[in-house]
């Protein structure tokens, strides 16, 4: 029998800090890691890559994304498919609550 997990609001399953970021795994196998973002406004993730493709959703506040030099102004509902090793970076305009999934 399939196993699933529910989580009715993403919007509930953490909270922001004042002033920094909190991320917290809320699933993860052999072919997926799943990790939900809080960040404060203001607060940016520095210029990275990923090893693997991603999927980002934006669940709540607005957020910009500099994706390999292109900016990007995202908010609640906005979705985002990267290629592994982009260079990207995210500054949270607001509050903001992300959803990070790693195709591994």
């Amino acid at each position: 029998m399939p196993s699933c997990m529910v989580l009715e609001d993403l919007r509930q399953e953490l909270n922001i800090p004042k002033d920094g970021t909190l991320s917290r795994t809320i699933h993860q196998d052999a072919k997926v890691k799943v990790v939900l973002f809080g960040l404060a406004g203001g607060q940016e993730l520095s210029r990275h890559t990923a090893a693997s493709p991603a999927i980002v959703q934006i669940v709540a506040g607005q957020v910009r994304f500099s994706l390999d030099g292109e900016e990007k102004e995202l908010s609640a509902g906005s979705w985002l498919y990267m290629e592994a090793n982009l260079s990207h970076a995210v500054y949270a305009r607001t509050d903001a609550v992300m959803l990070l999934t790693l195709l591994l």
